[in-house]
């Protein structure tokens, strides 16, 4: 089963917009464990910067940036176990290495 990980952008006048990326995990990796290590790496338990993380930004291309609107964060959704095809050509363990890495 492959790991779909969801998570949403929202800017300050609560303009939402969804995304979902789906890792493979052909080692099987338990969900807790990858749940535990996103989790663990988030900023307030919730939120992380999607470039560092090197997921698609999804701030709204449609308009300008807008410092009193736009920021970088980006909001956890959560994850599941999925039978999507995986989206990125990485594994989910090469994902959750690379967060490590980042934040620690």
């Amino acid at each position: 089963m492959n790991i779909k990980f969801a998570y949403i952008y929202r800017d300050a006048s609560n303009y939402k917009q969804y995304n979902e990326v789906v890792f493979a995990n052909p080692n099987e990796l338990p969900l807790e464990q990858i749940q535990r290590i996103i989790t663990s790496n988030l900023i307030d338990g919730s939120w992380f910067i999607a470039k560092d993380w090197h997921l698609p930004d999804m701030h709204f291309k449609e308009y300008d940036w807008d410092d009193e609107t736009d920021y970088d964060w980006h909001e956890f959704s959560g994850i599941e176990k999925t039978t999507d095809p995986a989206t990125p050509k990485l594994l989910i363990e090469d994902f959750i290495g690379r967060i490590n890495y980042i934040v620690k």
